[in-house]
C-alpha cells in the first residue's frame, strides 16, 4: 500500500508504494482512510524531542484521520510518533476497535479531519473545562489556528454574549473574522495594560471566559481583562511557556486559571466531543480553513505545513 513514512527525525516523509498493508490484531479493526491531517502533535513528534521521546523510525505519521471500516464513516486517533505503531498517512491503519467514533453520514471526511482534535479542544475547554454559560463574553486567544477558529465558531452558536477574537498576524485576524467574531484585537504590542484595555473595549466591558492557547504576554493581559470570579483556560504555550500574570490581578479579582489538554478526557468523553464536531460540521456550523493535498504530495505538505505557509490545515487524501 502508499504510505508516507518517517525515516529519521527531524527530516519531513517519504512516500513509500509499497509499505506492507497492516494486519489487525484481537480488538483491532482495518480502516481504509479517506482523510489524515498533519498537525502540529505530528510535527512534534517527528522531531523527536517531545516528550513522548524519540520514535522508533521508520514509522507511517498521523495521530488522527477518517475513514471507513465495514462501509461506516468513522473518525479515528493513533499513536502514531508518540509510542511504537504506525499513523493514518496511508492507504489503511489498524486501529484498536474501542477508539472508532462513528460519523454522520452526511459528514465530509476532509472537513471532519481538518477539525479533528483541534476542535475536540475548543469544545471541551470552553464547555466541560470552562464551565461557558449562554450569555457570558468570551476572549478566544490565538483565534487565527484551528483551536481558536473553531472556539470562536461554538461560543457563538452555544449563545456567548459577545465573543472577542486576538490574532498576532493580519491572515489570522482575517480567520477569526471569517468564524463569526464580534471583535478581532491585534496581538502587535507586548504592553500587557494596552492590550488588555483593548479586550475589556472590545467585549464591551469585563470577560467572562478566556480560552487561551497562546499563554505569555497575551494570557496576562486577557487575565487583568476578567470579571471577578472568571475563568481562564489554558491550552498551550504558543507565544511563551511562562506568562507575566500578576499576584495582584489574580488575588484581587479571586480568578480561576485552569488547564486543559485531550490527554486527559475518557474515551466517553473524546467520542462525545467528535460527534458534536462531526454534527456540526455537517449542518455547516463549524469549519476551520484547510487545504486538500494528495498523499504523494506529503513531504512537501509536510514542509509547508510546518513552515506555516499554507490556506490552513492540510489534510492528505491517500
Amino acid at each position: 500500500m502508499r504510505a508516507a513514512e518517517i525515516h529519521a527525525c527531524g527530516l519531513p516523509p517519504r512516500v513509500a508504494a509499497d509499505r506492507e498493508a497492516p494486519a489487525p490484531g484481537t480488538g483491532a479493526a482495518l480502516v481504509e482512510v479517506l482523510a489524515a491531517p498533519i498537525t502540529p502533535l505530528d510535527l512534534l513528534c517527528a522531531t523527536g524531542r517531545s516528550y513522548f521521546g524519540r520514535p522508533e523510525t521508520p514509522y507511517v505519521p498521523g495521530v488522527q484521520g477518517v475513514g471507513t471500516r465495514g462501509g461506516r464513516l468513522v473518525w479515528f486517533p493513533t499513536s502514531a510518533g508518540m509510542a511504537p505503531g504506525d499513523g493514518s498517512m496511508a492507504e489503511a491503519v489498524a486501529v484498536p476497535e474501542e477508539d472508532l467514533v462513528e460519523l454522520p453520514e452526511e459528514a465530509d471526511p476532509v472537513a471532519v479531519a481538518a477539525l479533528g482534535l483541534s476542535a475536540v479542544a475548543a469544545y471541551m475547554a470552553l464547555t466541560w473545562r470552562g464551565e461557558f454559560a449562554a450569555g457570558e463574553r468570551v476572549v478566544v486567544l490565538g483565534a487565527g489556528g484551528g483551536v481558536g477558529q473553531a472556539a470562536v465558531q461554538l461560543a457563538r452558536t452555544l449563545g456567548a454574549g459577545r465573543v472577542v477574537a486576538a490574532a498576532r498576524s493580519a491572515t489570522a485576524r482575517e480567520r477569526a473574522e471569517r468564524a463569526g467574531a464580534d471583535a478581532v484585537v491585534p496581538l502587535d504590542t507586548d504592553d500587557v495594560a494596552e492590550l488588555a484595555a483593548r479586550f475589556t473595549d472590545a467585549a464591551d466591558g469585563p470577560v467572562d471566559l478566556v480560552l487561551d492557547p497562546l499563554f505569555g504576554v497575551p494570557a496576562a493581559a486577557a487575565a487583568r481583562a476578567l470579571r471577578p470570579y472568571g475563568r481562564l483556560v489554558n491550552l498551550g504555550g504558543s507565544a511563551g511557556e511562562t506568562s507575566p500574570i500578576d499576584s495582584g490581578t489574580l488575588r484581587s479579582k479571586s480568578l480561576r486559571i485552569l488547564g486543559y489538554t485531550n490527554n486527559e478526557l475518557s474515551r466517553e468523553q473524546r467520542a462525545m466531543a467528535i460527534t458534536q464536531i462531526a454534527e456540526r460540521a455537517a449542518a455547516g456550523t463549524l469549519s476551520v480553513a484547510h487545504e486538500t493535498v494528495p498523499l504523494e504530495e506529503a513531504p512537501e505538505a509536510w514542509e509547508r505545513q510546518r513552515k506555516g505557509d499554507t490556506e490552513g490545515r492540510i489534510v492528505l487524501r491517500p
